[in-house]
């Protein structure tokens, strides 16, 4: 294995194909191994070999999904890692498999594959030293080796700064420190690059590097960008010096001195002294002229009247009240634009819309101070993350936050205040949140501002419009105060899952901005960076205990879940999670039988130990098989080309503050005497949809070939129509049914099936145009979700395809219609006979 010229790694090496982790020489690795090739190479080369070169493996990371084979050498990553396998845990749950830690040792390249079966072999080319990596040294990169030596020290004086950073108790952070200083500089990149948080991606960058100067150059962002996340988090969850200083001097000056006051002159007037004090906090607040004239007024009539009276303590309430409030008080903004950036990205995956808005006025607020804070309502799904994003908002300014939950207020006192005239009167929510942050300038989030009621006692949606309108809210009035406060510097998010319930002058006031449900792509990386990790701590559980796949994942928002957020899904991640502890927890109470059997019987009967199961070795890995034990039978199944299969259904798109979703409509003909029948719960404008559709196939049934029951030209002369719109118990109105009801009748009359790869939505005219409607991002979504392969959609709706994700836009086949003769065309199955093309544009164009 090794020789005077320096340790080698054999010739031929075993490849262990990784799908998932990244080995960097020098770093220790767990690898879940569960495919073919990778057992095959873990039972016959680890397991029966007993020399240590028979425990050196390759690991490289393969391009192909997991359960594809390998057929050919551009399968597998140019560059790979060898490494010795340090242990080697196998188990039977959920189904066989194995658990390697692996230590990586150098870099290697493939020159050639010399078997593919049972497990990949193959011949490699060692790229970099060994010794390097297996025994400390002294620094060999030196100061004086030009550009390399300057990287060098660049590298390591930042690797100190981010271990100035963490604390030293951490066990990993003292084995950072013990590594740092006993390893050369040569292998510092690859071993930082592999304990700092960074993305797999990031890692084969590193890896791709042979060149020592190129690691360097790649590994030092990866390096400095994990020490600006700190930074920035020290920074939001730092008091403000000023803050701290007058939080000390509010202690020192304000309870105990008037606690000695009392007590060192306990003949001076208690209410003398109390009032003389309330006079000088009066002073201190600098509250504006308006309002320091009416405590003064108040403070006279307090002055006069005796403790006995009812209104004294009233009096005392509303000037305590004048002196908590932040009149002058604020926070200064942390306008660090770029790392800003990076906190709402590692807050929130997706979100692009939210996200650049807030950075616009990080920027705007950076060039003018005076900027006066905007009103920004967030229109969306529930569970898409509306309401953290204005935590995230807050987190990033550096500001203080205050959560308004507005969910069924049906009195407008709740935010104007009451009157002092009555008994029991308060000040509003918006003034009782100042008075709680303590500033004049903090982040103010109005919840679910489309549920407000409205009652005798007034109409909240009517006191919100002063607080919500930037030209007035400089002056508002709180019926308590009677003193107008400003709150232009204050940030208003509100947030609401539809905007159909906000009144008009309300919503008039605020910029809205719409946050869509997101796509299964985005639902699985939310889960993995934060929904896994999150219900993993909740649940006292760690990644070496409980491993979910992506496919896994993939199955659970298709199969279990069927939302625009993600709330589902994380419900039943914690289930997955719950039957997984029960699981960690019976095996080590199995663990401790058996030690206990074990030492009691060492004398005795050694067999009582065999009677004892097994405790589960870690992790378990919840594939297709665990998810249906733990969660059940799939909920939702993708039924859209069953249904399709006879003429007179088709398939619609529908928004709905939940999301988009897919809508069957359907029809059959009888005999009779020509009426229309709808069923389906639908509303006044679907209704009148259907007898639009119903009129313009009538007065084009000559142009298509359309015929009765009876054989007359007139589709409903002798026949009865019946159209129905499946899920009876759910309400459905709106315009945009139009189109799929025209479908599915000209189908019916015809005989000639719609594809079953099609959906669409579109609201219709007497004369046979395509008009746009709403919610185009959230029905696309549904159709994607639902597997549809073409969407119709409005011609003046195309430039609502923007807004879509580009996998999803390469997924589907748009086709943009502007009259129904382009819509039945291209989703009647072979197209619709008749002359297409018939009515020219110049006669369809619009009046309007």
């Amino acid at each position: 294995m090794g020789s005077s010229g320096g340790i080698q790694i054999p010739n031929r090496l075993p490849l262990l194909l990784s799908h998932e982790g990244v080995l960097l020489p020098g770093s220790t690795v767990r690898f879940s191994v569960d495919s073919p090739r990778n057992m095959q190479l873990v039972s016959q080369r680890l397991l029966k070999g007993t020399s240590l070169k028979s425990t050196i493996i390759g690991v490289i990371p393969n391009t192909r999904d997991p359960g594809q084979d390998i057929d050919d050498l551009p399968a597998l990553h140019k560059i790979g890692t060898a490494g010795v396998a340090v242990q080697v845990v196998g188990s039977n749950w959920p189904k066989p498999h194995y658990t390697l830690l692996i230590t990586g040792l150098c870099r290697f390249s493939v020159t050639s594959l010399l078997k593919e079966r049972p497990f990949v072999l193959a011949e490699v080319e060692q790229l970099d030293k060994l010794e390097q990596y297996m025994t400390p040294s002294t620094h060999s990169v030196s100061a004086e080796d030009g550009e390399l030596g300057e990287l060098s020290q660049r590298f390591y004086q930042a690797a100190v700064q981010l271990l100035g950073m963490l604390d030293m108790s951490v066990p990993v952070v003292a084995k950072f420190r013990r590594l740092l200083d006993s390893l050369p500089r040569e292998t510092l990149p690859d071993v930082v690059a592999s304990m700092i948080r960074t993305s797999n991606k990031e890692k084969l960058q590193v890896l791709d590097a042979v060149s020592l100067e190129e690691r360097f150059k790649k590994a030092l962002p990866l390096l400095n960008k994990q020490i600006e996340g700190l930074k920035l988090l020290q920074k939001t969850r730092k008091i403000n010096p000023d803050n701290e200083k007058r939080v000390l001097s509010v202690r020192k000056g304000g309870v105990f001195p008037g606690r000695q006051f009392n007590l060192e002159d306990e003949d001076e007037d208690e209410d003398g002294d109390d009032t003389a004090s309330l006079e000088r906090k009066v002073h201190n607040a600098n509250m504006p002229d308006a309002a320091l004239k009416v405590c003064r007024k108040e403070l006279k009539r307090l002055k006069k009247m005796p403790q006995s009276m009812p209104e004294y303590a009233l009096t005392r309430n509303y000037l305590d009240l004048m002196v908590e409030l932040p009149w002058s008080k604020s926070t200064k903004d942390c306008l660090d634009i770029r790392a800003a950036r990076t906190l709402l990205d590692n807050d929130h995956y997706a979100m692009d819309k939210l996200k650049k808005r807030v950075v616009e006025y990080l920027a705007v607020r950076q060039l003018k101070t005076s900027l006066k804070g905007p009103i920004l309502c967030f229109v969306g799904p529930p569970g898409v993350g509306k309401t953290s994003v204005g935590r995230s908002v807050a987190r990033t300014l550096g500001r203080e936050f205050h959560r308004i939950a507005l969910g069924g207020v049906c009195d407008q006192s709740d935010i104007r205040g009451h009157r002092r005239t009555y008994v029991g009167s308060m000040p509003g929510r918006i003034i009782n949140g100042l008075k709680t942050v303590g500033v004049n300038n903090p982040v103010f989030l109005l919840d679910e501002v489309d549920k407000l009621g409205k009652s005798l006692q007034g109409d909240p949606a009517a006191a919100l419009l002063e607080v919500l309108d930037p030209e007035q809210n400089h002056s508002f009035t709180d019926h308590y105060l009677n003193v107008a406060f400003d709150l232009s510097q204050v940030l208003f998010i509100a947030t609401a899952n539809t905007t159909a319930t906000i009144p008009p002058a309300l919503l008039d006031r605020m910029e809205v901005l719409q946050v869509p449900g997101y796509t299964q792509e985005e639902k699985v990386e939310i889960a993995h960076r934060h929904l896994i990790p999150n219900q993993l701590e909740q649940h006292g559980l760690t990644p070496q205990q409980l491993h979910i796949p992506q496919d896994t994942t993939q199955a659970i928002i298709s199969s279990y879940t069927r939302e625009a957020g993600v709330r589902s899904l994380e419900r039943k991640i914690g289930a997955i999670c719950r039957a997984v502890a029960v699981k960690v927890a019976e095996g080590q109470r199995l663990a401790k039988t058996n030690t206990v059997t074990e030492n009691s019987t060492q004398h005795k009967d050694c067999q009582v130990k065999l009677l004892i199961a097994a405790p589960p070795e870690m992790p378990i890995v919840i594939d297709h098989i665990a998810l249906k034990d733990i969660l059940g039978q799939p909920l939702f199944e993708l039924e859209v080309s069953e249904r399709l299969t006879l003429p007179g259904v088709a398939l619609g798109l529908a928004w709905t503050p939940l999301g988009g979703e897919i809508m069957f409509v359907e029809a059959s003909r009888t005999e009779g005497e020509g009426q229309l029948t709808l069923t389906g719960q639908l509303g006044d404008v679907m209704k009148e949809s259907a007898h639009l559709a119903i009129s313009w196939l009538r007065a084009n049934a000559k142009t298509y070939q359309i015929t009765n029951m009876v054989g007359g030209s007139d589709p409903l002369e002798g026949t009865d129509i019946h159209l129905h719109f499946p899920a009876g118990a759910v309400t459905k109105d709106g315009p945009s049914a139009g189109v799929t009801i025209v479908t599915c009748l000209a189908s019916l009359f015809s005989g000639r099936l719609v594809r079953s790869d099609v959906a669409m939505t579109g609201e219709i005219t007497l004369r046979g145009l395509v008009l746009p409607v709403g919610g185009i991002k959230d029905k696309v979504l549904a159709a994607h979700r639902a597997g549809v392969r073409r969407v119709i959609l409005p011609k003046r709706n195309e430039k609502d395809l923007e807004e879509l994700p580009a996998n999803v836009r390469a997924d589907l086949d748009f086709v943009m219609a502007a009259n129904l003769d382009e819509v039945l065309n291209a989703s009647i199955d072979g197209g619709f006979p008749g002359p297409s093309g018939s009515l020219t544009h110049s006669q369809l164009t619009s009046k309007l």
